[in-house]
Order: structure tokens, then C-alpha cells, then sequence
């Protein structure tokens, strides 16, 4: 079975859902680092590098595909925890 291909929503580059995270909006309106896949809400996907997360802020990709306004703390959290600083 061929493996599911996502898009990142900084670069826009395609890659196998393996080697990307998603990062998701939870029915609660909250935003997390998904590095299970299996977490419940509307998702987007990043390649692993702090760059797309910047081209994606930027750019407001995330909060287009979330639906969701993304304040700037939760940008700086999602930065740290691709960092592995969390």
C-alpha cells in the first residue's frame, strides 16, 4: 500500500506523512504538535524545520488551513518545541 503524501504548509513542498508533523487545532480552539497522528481536530502539516514554521507564519498558511487565529506566543511554542526546547 502506497504511503500517504501531505503537503507542508510552509515550503509547500510534498513529502510522506512519516517525515512531516501535524500540527493541530483541537475541538477546543487550542493548537499542539501532533507527533502521534492521532490526535482528535482540523489539521496542517510542517516539514520539521524551523524555517517552514517561519514561511508558514509568515505567509499565514497555518491559520488559513486551521481556520483558526494564531496569536504569537503559540507561534513562539511551536518554534521551541521544533527546537526540541519543550
Amino acid at each position: 500500500m502506497p504511503e500517504p503524501i501531505r503537503m507542508c504548509a510552509g515550503c509547500r513542498e510534498r513529502a510522506p506523512k512519516k517525515e512531516l508533523i501535524r500540527v493541530v487545532r483541537t475541538p477546543e480552539g487550542g493548537l499542539l504538535l501532533d507527533a502521534r497522528e492521532k490526535a482528535p481536530g482540523r489539521g496542517a502539516y510542517l516539514c520539521r524545520k524551523v524555517e517552514c514554521l517561519r514561511k508558514a507564519r509568515k505567509s499565514r498558511a497555518l491559520e488559513r488551513a486551521l481556520n483558526l487565529t494564531i496569536p504569537p506566543e503559540a507561534y513562539d511554542e511551536l518554534e521551541a518545541a521544533l527546537n526540541g526546547e519543550l
